[in-house]
């Protein structure tokens, strides 16, 4: 590992108890020392304090009463034994005690019917690092081929870092945890999975490639999902039948992990510019809500019965929409134009932006904003995204 560098994180604490959730190496544990730093923290990856708690659940209850009434509890890796949630609501109905539950995994708060605090606790994402929080460390190159995840990051080899990376995920996140009966089947799927990044969910395609059954894709979706490394991004159906659905999207969280998935980390390819970028920022906009409430909902937008016309990101705030199209391309061009052209004629449409890896901002004639990547990072810094 390299010498460790202090980014800090535009991630602000909930006022009461809350969930932090994220991808194991993105920084959580280090992001709650530091904001909490006189806290009392109860480590579920300490291989003792775990099989005592999960053996015994309410041995947390007896720790809590030899604590100070308004001392903050951190529990880390909370997932890991669900049972102490309950003992956590009973507390903080009790005394009001305050919790940060952190976690990497929310399969075995669902898998397990798990008491989540009846509101209790509001959830929080820790995602990887933003071009806000690097600073003058950014680099898109950087970022797009090996992620920004703070331990891959300030990795001294961050390709070895990145393999090691995802096979820890498979040995302690599928394998420990009994996620999948048919591991090797997991093991086909996930490659095949990052082929997919930025791509439409073709299930029964998945299934055909991966050597497993539809039903199975589906469960492996969901555990992408729900151990945070992926998420899919819906498509916008104003008022659609059922059979005019379209599917969402899938998108990895980072980079780094696409592109450790399918094996291939080295320089990055001209094919994979394009839906890594997107990834990317589909990751960088999330981070940027989470703090700034830029925009209630995002989804794609594709027209039912037009090809080549889609929009890679429809941001709705309130009753307002927001088009955004994301280009790995140095130079614009008009062809680029066509799905923020078709979309012109949706209602309330606040405006239209591409973003493209250009240098030079500019307006079209019928009021499309073309802007640098570096411009949008900046508007999202300063919580300036919409016109």
């Amino acid at each position: 590992m390299v010498a460790a560098t202090r980014y800090r994180r535009l991630l602000v604490p909930a006022p009461g108890s809350f969930f932090l959730l994220g991808v194991r190496g993105v920084g959580k544990s280090t992001w709650a020392r530091e904001q909490f730093t006189d806290a009392h923290v109860v480590d579920l990856l300490d291989e003792s304090r775990y099989q005592a708690l999960a053996a015994d659940p309410g041995l947390l209850a007896a720790e809590l009463r030899a604590l100070p009434g308004r001392r903050v509890v951190v529990l880390d890796e909370v997932q890991r034994v669900p049972a102490l949630l309950n003992e956590v609501h009973r507390a903080i109905e009790a005394t009001g005690r305050r919790f940060v539950l952190l976690g990497s995994s929310a399969r075995r708060f669902k898998t397990a019917a798990t008491n989540l605090l009846a509101g209790r606790a509001t959830l929080k994402t820790l995602r990887p690092l933003v071009p806000a929080e690097l600073g003058e460390d950014f680099s898109l190159e950087r970022v797009l081929r090996h992620g920004s995840i703070p331990l891959v990051w300030q990795a001294r080899d961050p390709a070895a870092t990145l393999e090691a990376y995802v096979q820890l995920y498979v040995r302690e996140e599928i394998r420990a945890e009994a996620l999948v009966r048919n591991l090797p089947g997991f093991l086909r799927f996930l490659p095949v999975a990052a082929l997919f990044h930025g791509q439409v969910i073709n299930v029964a395609g998945l299934a055909r490639d991966a050597a497993v059954a539809r039903t199975t894709v589906e469960g492996y979706l969901g555990i992408l999902e729900d151990t945070l490394l992926a998420t899919l991004l819906p498509a916008f159906e104003p008022r659609l039948r059922a059979r005019e659905r379209r599917h969402p999207k899938l998108y990895w969280i980072d980079p780094g992990l696409v592109r450790a998935a399918k094996r291939q980390l080295g320089p990055v390819g001209a094919e994979e510019r394009g839906p890594l970028l997107e990834g990317w920022i589909l990751a960088v906009l999330r981070t940027h809500n989470e703090q700034s409430r830029l925009f209630d909902e995002i989804a794609y937008w594709a027209p039912l019965h037009a090809q080549r016309a889609e929009v890679d990101f429809l941001l709705r705030r309130g009753r307002e929409y927001l088009a955004l199209e994301v280009k790995a391309q140095p130079r614009f061009s008009t062809p680029q134009l066509a799905g923020l052209r078709a979309v012109a004629d949706l209602p309330r449409l606040a405006g239209r932006i591409l973003v493209y890896l250009g240098e030079r901002r500019l307006r079209t004639e019928d009021g499309i904003d073309v802007w640098p990547l570096q411009y949008l990072l900046g508007r999202l810094a300063a919580n300036r995204l919409w016109p």
